[in-house]
């Protein structure tokens, strides 16, 4: 069985530890803990981990954040993955920090990289774990709040946070998405 794991982030060093970035993050230590490097691939950061008999292909879009759906729509079909077989790790305001969700589907709800993603894989019908940043910024700074950095605080609660992100998407991978949401979800 394949899978294709999505991380979204924007490239580069100045959006490196940024709340944006935290699909990038999470993908990141996933690799370094199952010992893979990236390599750069078409239109993404790619790297593979086997876990249980199953092959998952994470990657990286380099297309930044807004065309988001040009690297998992050439990936799912390079790669022959059905939609039900990609998870996209996303950034998510109306999420306390910290908070873990696992859906099968929904709206992009303002998200620029998931619609895109939408636009371009047809439809909102695809799993997602919506990683919380929260909202702690004032009316008219959203912007500025995703494309910051972690205060220290948030910092230090990162890898516990990554950990439980990557747990679950093991599980998603060989559990399945509904037990995996039953046993996670926040």
């Amino acid at each position: 069985m394949k899978y294709l794991i999505i991380g979204l982030g924007n490239i580069g060093p100045e959006y490196e530890l940024t709340r944006h970035n935290i699909g990038f993050l999470t993908l990141d230590r996933m690799a370094d803990k199952s010992e893979v490097t990236w390599k750069s691939d078409r239109l993404a950061f790619k790297s593979e981990i086997k876990h249980k008999g199953r092959t998952l292909h994470l990657i990286k879009p380099t297309t930044y954040m807004n065309l988001s759906g040009k690297a998992v729509n050439y990936w799912m079909k390079e790669l022959g993955v059905s939609k039900e077989n990609i998870l996209i790790l996303v950034d998510d305001v109306a999420i306390p920090f910290g908070k873990l969700r696992m859906r099968t589907k929904g709206s992009a709800a303002g998200h620029n990289g998931l619609k895109n993603i939408e636009e371009l894989t047809g439809g909102q019908d695809y799993p997602r774990l919506r990683m919380g940043i929260g909202d702690n910024f004032p009316k008219g700074r959203q912007v500025e709040f995703v494309l910051g950095r972690f205060t220290q605080q948030e910092f230090d609660e990162l890898p516990m946070i990554m950990d439980k992100a990557i747990a679950m998407i093991f599980g998603f991978c060989t559990l399945g998405i509904a037990q995996t949401m039953t046993q996670f979800n926040d």
